[in-house]
């Protein structure tokens, strides 16, 4: 067996809508051997895993995955099964999966599997293939490639149990705590999208200009004021005396015999704390002795360097927490304690208590485990005892004297019992305080009776209060605390996400982004854009790379000045890594065209139509997908793209494809240019509205850029489907220009050199022809015309032939030229293929140049012009070049050139 590839798709992808991880396995000589030929194999598959028996496989019910491995499945389809299984029994809620063969390939087999934690994902698919093999014989246990999945820093030996231990340690590692679970879940379940930006709790909510951000209960309401008052417990106890709120009575200690001296003004017992501790660290209660307040100071100082001491007041320790001014939940708190039977010691039964499998290390689990610490012992020998002692049987024993979670304490919920008095005292306090988000700890000994009555008073008034004493009290009713603070943040009806347009095809990807991105410029929105050439946001180039992938997608959808996305979703990226989003409000697939056959296992134009084809199915279901109904290939991906359908079509009136008016009769909506009056309209809901005129929209050059009016018609059906008006539509297309400026690389035009020099991306041979007769549509009769050509070295022999022959039916003069990587060709190699095109169309050699670098290329090809010429350069460096154009001096002294292009017929 060999792994070939490994590929983590973080969106929705070929095979998917649902994170996956894909392994390409190649299982050589096990191909003919499936499970039903492998004697045992079964019976010990199922005696190291016998959670397997619960997966339902194809047969959709439990023991379904049991029967096809009888009846004989492939090692591909099981190692799929136990990559599941190994992450479920770690705890990762992950069920879904498929194998399927590669088309062409015997033997070959893309294993995909769901994950949670990438990390732990990966491991589990190492040691499934680990597993799967170590139950063959000796001679079929061979598998090279391992490390391609992930290089474990531990060693395995062969236990299913040590792999799902190493699985379940992979997602400890990554896995938030109890709060900020809750806060994640509480947001997908509204769908909003959730991210995670560092290795702890910060989270964003939301895209664009309607980001959120939080760390656990800490949100970005949360003010830095409200958090420090909260942090010094003194202030806020002074804030929360000046409107009338019962506090204890209290003095700030700097020394130990300051602490002394302010006990003997207060009444005792008493408290120590730390003045700006959290989480119960440091805190005694219940001090009487000087002895004690002299050990507790010491225990609080190690927290801070202010302590206070105060009187204790009377009652039962509660939390609660109030959202927004609101009280959401209470819980009763009980410090961790034990309850002796006359037979074990203190240890063995903190021990038992903490077996409980709800108890966990920190903040990871319901429950936090019970620590036999010094500060533990202190509290044992106030009571007489220690570690090894034996209490008696029904006698409780205090382990800490605080009752916060975090130091092992329990909580039963109360927060259907709390008096009103109460929760509207707890209320005050944190609008008081000026926190969104508080726990505030009341002191009472009857929660149900007014604390006014009874005695008792705040404690504490704390930011980022921890959640899970409500999400899974020890007791009680559990209480989804999480969905009222996302409500805070996101009111129903609030928008979480910013329109996402997403556009793809093989030609026309880039110019109907950037037309889609003028025209919401002009409605005044900031819009964040990627394409080929770089990351855009509002007028400002902030990354200058091939942005055409979901990485750069990411970094549109982070920023929080972008009102709106249009997002150039390439080939590459799809097959990498899957889209940047789960689903887009318009997604656009303008054509299928041959380029990239032959990469990375897309072969044929239906492989390429079916990467494409993830756009539309992305489509939310109140969104809109665009198709072009005049490519037969994408007319197919109706049938599976989502939201409403709206087709564009450079054939209108009675040339328009019968499914098209029919579209249209019923309703349906459609962008169609009519040749006959030259008006690009909508039609829509039996309603047609005009748009603009193609010739009206500078970019099409009057008409004759046709690719352009196509463009054109795929961003009006893009914009409208995102709630621009059509009349708007129209207008901003009147001021698109295929200026550098406006759309760089596309049809840009420079004429002060005394001849023409047109710059145009036209990478593939489809392209090529459509800038070829836009040429000759320009050129006036006599002309002579120069073009600069290359092509990926990474194409297929055949693609680079044809860039010859297109070149040599179109123009006078051919540079062939290489790619700065030539991507895996020898040197020379492409221009040769383009030479043997060119001279197989007829071209003489006298009209062929071959100039490996380009900058060489395009300056040869300038100094070649004449006045009155038509230079073509079809740059790989677009900047670069367009430098070259700009900084070129002719040699001699040239005509000046036409101030106004002239136009002819278009031919045909």
């Amino acid at each position: 067996m060999r792994v070939l590839e490994r590929t983590v798709y973080r969106g929705p992808h070929l095979y998917s809508a649902r994170p996956m991880i894909r392994l390409q396995l190649d299982l050589g000589a096990l191909e003919q051997w499936p499970t039903d030929r492998l004697h045992g194999f079964t019976d010990a598959l199922l005696k190291r895993l016998p959670g397997l028996e619960r997966h339902g496989c194809c047969h959709g019910e439990p023991g379904g995955f049991v029967r096809r491995l009888r009846d004989g499945t492939w090692l591909g389809h099981v190692i799929e099964h136990v990559a599941i299984e190994l992450q479920s029994a770690a705890g990762a809620p992950v069920t879904r999966g498929k194998t399927r063969s590669v088309r062409g390939r015997p033997g070959v087999y893309n294993v995909m599997y769901a994950w949670t934690d990438e990390e732990a994902a990966l491991l589990a698919g190492r040691r499934a293939v680990e597993i799967v093999l170590g139950l063959l014989t000796p001679d079929l246990r061979n598998v090279e490639g391992l490390d391609r999945i992930v290089r474990p820093t531990e060693p395995f030996d062969g236990d299913p149990e040590s792999a799902i231990a190493g699985v379940a340690a992979a997602l400890r590692r990554t896995a938030f705590g109890p709060s900020t679970q809750a806060l994640v879940d509480a947001a997908r379940r509204r769908g909003i999208p959730v991210e995670r930006l560092n290795g702890q709790s910060l989270i964003q909510l939301g895209w664009g200009v309607h980001q959120r951000r939080l760390r656990a209960s800490v949100t970005d309401r949360t003010g830095l004021v409200a958090a420090e008052s909260a942090g010094d417990k003194a202030e806020a106890k002074a804030l929360l005396e000046r409107i009338g709120i019962p506090v204890a009575r209290g003095a700030v200690a700097r020394s130990a015999d300051e602490a002394v001296a302010a006990a003997a003004r207060l009444r005792a017992p008493l408290v120590i704390k730390p003045l700006d501790g959290n989480h119960g660290r440091g805190v005694t209660t219940g001090l009487v002795a000087e002895a004690d307040l002299r050990r507790a100071f010491d225990e609080a100082v190690r927290h801070s360097r202010r302590v206070i001491v105060e009187e204790q007041l009377p009652g039962r320790d509660h939390r609660v927490l109030v959202v927004a001014g609101q009280v959401v939940a209470v819980a009763e708190r009980e410090p961790p304690k034990v309850t002796g039977d006359g037979v074990r010691t203190v240890a063995e039964l903190v021990e038992a208590v903490n077996a409980d499998p709800r108890r966990g290390e920190g903040h990871e689990a319901v429950l936090t485990r019970i620590r036999l610490d010094a500060a533990a012992a202190e509290v044992l020998a106030r009571q007489g005892l220690a570690a090894d002692s034996v209490p008696a049987a029904g006698r409780e024993v205090l382990l800490r004297t605080a009752a916060n979670l975090s130091a092992g304490g329990t909580a039963v919920d109360r927060t259907t019992e709390i008096h009103p008095d109460n929760a509207a005292l707890a209320r005050r306090a944190a609008l008081a305080i000026g926190l969104d988000v508080a726990g505030v700890d009341l002191l009472a000994p009857d929660i149900g009776r007014s604390i006014r009555e009874t005695g008792g008073g705040v404690v504490e008034v704390n930011a980022a209060p921890g959640l899970r004493m409500h999400l899974a009290p020890s007791e009680g009713q559990a209480r989804d605390v999480a969905q009222p603070i996302i409500a805070s943040l996101y009111p129903r009806g609030a928008p979480a996400r910013i329109p996402v347009l997403a556009v793809t095809g093989t030609n026309g990807k880039s110019t109907v982004g950037r037309m889609a991105a003028h025209i919401f410029k002009a409605q005044g929105k900031v819009v964040g854009l990627t394409n080929t050439s770089g990351v855009y946001i509002g007028d400002q180039q902030i990354a200058a790379t091939d942005a055409s992938g979901p990485k750069s997608a990411r970094m549109v959808l982070r920023d929080p000045t972008v009102e709106v996305a249009v997002l150039e979703c390439a080939r590459g990226g799809i097959l990498r890594e899957g889209l940047a989003f789960d689903r887009c409000d318009v997604g656009a697939v303008l054509n299928v065209q041959p380029d990239h056959l032959g990469l990375k296992g897309v072969d044929t134009l239906e492989d390429l139509a079916a990467v494409k084809s993830v756009v539309v199915e992305s489509v939310s279901r109140r969104g809109v997908s665009v198709l072009n109904a005049d490519d037969p290939l994408t007319i197919r991906m109706a049938r599976h793209a989502g939201g409403r359908m709206c087709w564009f079509s450079l054939r209108g009136g009675e040339q328009t494809p019968g499914f098209v008016l029919k579209h249209i009769a019923d309703g349906g909506a459609a962008v169609l240019h009519e040749p006959e009056t030259d008006e690009i309209v909508l039609h829509d809901r039996g309603e047609r509205r005009l748009i603009c005129r193609a010739a009206g929209i500078p970019a099409t050059l009057q008409g004759h850029a046709v690719f352009n009016v196509q463009n054109a018609l795929a961003a009006a059906a893009m914009t409208w489907g995102a709630g621009v008006p059509p009349a708007a539509i129209g207008e901003a297309l009147g001021s698109f220009r295929s200026t550098f400026d406006q759309n760089p690389g596309r049809m840009n035009l420079h004429e002060d050199h005394g001849f023409r020099v047109i710059l145009d991306y036209a990478h593939n041979p489809e392209a090529l022809r459509a800038l070829g007769r836009v040429c000759s549509a320009l050129r006036p009769s006599g002309q002579r015309s120069i073009c600069m050509i290359s092509i990926p070295g990474d194409r297929r022999e055949a693609d680079i032939r044809q860039m010859g022959e297109i070149g040599a039916e179109y123009f006078d003069t051919l540079v062939f030229r290489e790619a700065p990587d030539n991507r895996g060709r020898g040197k020379g190699e492409v221009m040769r293929l383009m030479t043997e095109g060119a001279r197989a169309a007829g071209c003489a050699p006298g009209r062929i140049h071959e100039v490996h670098e380009e900058s060489e290329a395009a300056e040869l090809c300038l100094r070649l012009a004449e006045p009155g010429d038509l230079v073509v350069l079809t740059p790989t460096r677009v900047e670069a070049v367009w430098g070259i154009i700009q900084a070129f001096r002719p040699q001699r002294a040239a005509e000046p050139g036409p101030k106004e292009i002239v136009l002819e017929p278009p031919h045909g």
